[in-house]
């Protein structure tokens, strides 16, 4: 976790606890204060809430009872099942609860020196980008001398009560926590990366080889660390908060706490295979009500499991909210689901390792074109390329790469009527292996990978992308929306993400001696064909060398190929407009690579722009003589530096 903590409303928990201690006063929190304007910020409470301290509800509180457990929670009279259900993953690990409930034993009461105690606790949660440290009271809002929101199922228990008062206060009073998503809890107490599936759209309760792929990636999220939770979405046909006849609550959050293989006796053959079952392990945050299909609790199966396989899952019977389900009926009967994946940056791990990078940005407005940027999404073609701009390279021949795109938390704007999330995503091109300036217009770039248009708060999307350049342009959908985003892009090698923010190159004191670039030029190599065989396996291993004035970009290698598919794309600032263009196809060669052919462009502006073949030629001129091949290209030409 980084060294550097942000302090909310720069509250500083050891100097308040101390002025505490040494007033002999309990903690009263200014910036929340136990008063109905940190319950509600517009329905009023059915009842009189009373703010009362753990130690007027019961004699001996503590933060922890018997350390923490994902079976301590339950929900209250708040929606936050969400919230809930993110807490019940948070404290399936020690090692992420312990950054969110930081000195977690300096914390707890100590009866042996009750001075010591100040009615102030501190908690940590991953805002936008930064560890953000939040200070509170004891006081929590009752009723009838009972907890009304989140709370344990041991009556002497608070870390859960305190955390859900100390997330409100983040988010603007408790009522702004009604409604959300456990993803964005888990994100906000972890920095992990969020990811949503629809398992309807993604037919997983159909087709199972999805299945099957969805199955091992969430164990390998599991086994990594991740934390996942899932939910049946409100339909017409299905209220929130109704009972299915299968015993799962609608529009509900339940945590997964575990995802096994289980093995069986030779008698039994399931819909998978047999010998090997695949199971999930669910919590309802309610701390009742199960899933009664099979392998339910009680049910006939778990006959056909020996003790110790049913000892190793930690099987109980009770009715405590928490039941085992196949991943087969798990997918039939949920409809979403969410991934937050701790994604592993350390050098020091048996893992895989990723890179990082993250950004912070904007969509801002402005009427000047140059300047606007939110332009909305690829439909809107006009405005479009008028976003934030993001370059980063794949070095290697391919890699897996992982992208998140996250909004700030409007959760603090819902007293405006505001808080909903805005829906955003991204898309990605290919482009020139050397550009260093803002896209002003898709000519011969290529669209590779588009995430899904969603309003939620994280946009996330996994792609392999091939060796080359790319920009991200992360978008609203509606054009003219003003936001803040963070941008975190994980990669295999160090990727360079920074953002375009130049539209052409920069006018210095050396560019008026040397030369200011008069026009743009970019050309698009598609493919060639019909090179010279080079080996006695009549092939070749080619690639391409672009020049222009003193500038040179090389294409990867081909290999064992006379008809070549290049796809490489370059730009090129010249200074000169008469300057020609070079394109040389080249043989790669243990010790010397060997010359095929060549092409020369005038590129004036007026130069066609559809794509054309040209024929290869010796070294020389234009008039050079042929030698076998051809290439075929696009080429755009603009005497406008901020047209391409």
């Amino acid at each position: 976790m980084s060294s550097s903590v942000q302090l909310f409303r720069d509250q500083k928990y050891h100097e308040l606890k101390g002025q505490c201690i040494q007033q002999r006063q309990l903690f009263e929190d200014p910036e929340f204060p136990a008063s109905d304007g940190s319950l509600f910020y517009q329905s009023a409470p059915p009842r009189k809430v009373e703010w009362k301290r753990p130690k007027d509800l019961c004699e001996d509180p503590h933060l922890f009872v018997n350390g923490i457990s994902s079976h301590d929670l339950h929900q209250g009279t708040l929606g936050n099942c969400w919230f809930v259900a993110a807490c019940s993953c948070l404290a399936l690990r020690k090692c992420l609860w312990q950054q969110v409930i930081p000195d977690f034993k300096e914390q707890e009461w100590d009866p042996k020196h009750p001075e010591k105690y100040a009615g102030i606790f501190r908690f940590r949660f991953w805002c936008f980008g930064e560890w953000t440290e939040v200070v509170v009271d004891d006081l929590l809002p009752t009723m009838d001398g009972k907890l009304i929101y989140c709370h344990s199922n041991v009556k002497n228990e608070f870390w859960s009560a305190l955390l859900e008062k100390a997330y409100a206060k983040l988010a603007g009073s408790y009522e702004a926590l009604d409604g959300g998503s456990a993803a964005d809890a888990i994100v906000d107490f972890t920095g992990a990366v969020a990811e949503s599936v629809d398992l309807v759209q993604g037919k997983y309760g159909e087709i199972i080889s999805e299945q099957m792929k969805l199955f091992e990636d969430l164990m390998k999220v599991h086994r990594r660390g991740g934390l996942i939770s899932c939910s049946i979405a409100v339909s017409s046909g299905r209220a929130s908060e109704v009972e299915t006849e299968m015993g799962l609550v609608v529009g509900h959050a339940y945590s997964v706490t575990a995802i096994r293989k289980l093995r069986l006796g030779e008698r039994l053959v399931f819909s998978f295979m047999a010998e090997k079952l695949f199971m999930i392990r669910l919590r309802n945050p309610w701390g009742k009500k199960e899933w009664n299909g099979a392998w339910s609790d009680n049910s006939e199966e778990w006959k056909k499991v020996s003790d110790s396989e049913r000892k190793s899952l930690g099987l109980t019977l009770e009715n405590d909210g928490e039941f085992w389900m196949t991943f087969e009926d798990w997918c039939k009967n949920f409809t979403d689901v969410d991934i937050c994946r701790i994604v592993n940056t350390s050098y020091f791990s048996i893992h895989k390792t990723w890179e990082k990078k993250m950004m912070n940005g904007a969509w801002t407005k402005d009427s000047e074109p140059l300047l606007n940027l939110s332009g909305g999404c690829f439909d809107n073609r006009e405005t479009f390329l008028q976003n934030p701009q993001y370059i980063f390279d794949v070095k290697k021949s391919e890699d897996k790469v992982l992208v998140s795109l996250q909004q700030e938390d409007r959760r603090k704007y819902k007293k405006e009527g505001k808080g909903d999330s805005i829906p955003i995503g991204f898309e990605i091109f290919k482009v020139e292996d050397n550009r260093r300036y803002r896209l002003h217009k898709l000519t011969v770039q290529e669209r590779v990978a588009t995430s899904q248009y969603i309003n939620t708060r994280t946009v996330f999307l996994k792609r392999i992308l091939q060796q080359g350049r790319y920009v991200l342009i992360p978008t609203t959908y509606h054009p003219g929306i003003i936001t803040k985003f963070i941008l975190r892009l994980f990669t295999d090698v160090p990727s360079k993400l920074k953002e375009l923010k130049a539209d052409k190159p920069k006018m210095t004191c050396w560019s008026l001696l040397s030369g200011y670039p008069r026009g743009v030029i970019q050309i698009k190599i598609l493919s060639a064909e019909g090179l010279q065989k080079q080996d006695r396996s009549g092939g070749a291993d080619p690639y391409v060398l672009i020049k222009c004035e003193n500038q040179n970009i090389r294409s990867p290698v081909q290999h064992d190929t006379t008809s070549p598919v290049f796809n490489t794309q370059v730009i090129f600032y010249k200074k000169n407009t008469d300057s020609p263009v070079t394109i040389q196809v080249w043989n790669s060669n243990i010790l010397c690579d060997q010359f095929l052919g060549q092409a020369v462009l005038a590129a004036s502006p007026s130069d066609p722009r559809e794509q054309q073949t040209l024929q290869l030629r010796g070294r020389g001129g234009r008039e050079a003589a042929e030698v076998p091949g051809h290439i075929t290209i696009k080429v755009f030409s603009s005497d406008d530096l901020a047209e391409l």
